[in-house]
């Protein structure tokens, strides 16, 4: 994401009530994970006819974040908690389903991968979230 960009978002939320202190490197890094894991559980959903609902429900989800992460005017420390949660929540899932076919599908493994580095990403946030307050 470019550096104009995240000014941009930098000066929304400073703008907003409780995310005034809001890590954007981490947001950054989250909207950059999403954007991997939906790309990454939409290839796998077009190869594995087992795990597909699972990817194809998380690349929506991810997408979701990521565009809400981008549109950040409207956006409270509650709901974007709750965003958060669900991501996290989707990519456990598909991690879990992706997993279980990852030893004989690179796709699978890639897809499971990129689900673990997105929880990761919106995990820091909402650590980082709570730390604020």
């Amino acid at each position: 994401m470019d550096a104009m960009m995240m000014g941009a978002m930098s000066k929304d939320m400073m703008a907003m009530p409780g995310m005034d202190t809001m890590d954007m490197a981490l947001v950054e890094a989250c909207m950059d994970a999403c954007s991997a894991c939906e790309q990454a559980c939409t290839v796998c959903s077009m190869q594995m006819l087992s795990c597909g609902p699972a990817c194809m429900n998380c690349a929506d989800m991810c997408n979701t974040m990521m565009r809400a992460m981008l549109r950040m005017q409207g956006m409270t420390p509650a709901s974007m908690m709750s965003m958060l949660d669900a991501c996290i929540a989707m990519c456990q899932t598909c991690m879990d389903e992706c997993m279980e076919h990852a030893d004989h599908s690179e796709v699978c493994r890639m897809c499971a991968e990129s689900c673990k580095a997105c929880m990761d990403a919106c995990m820091a946030v909402r650590e980082s979230m709570m730390a604020m307050g």
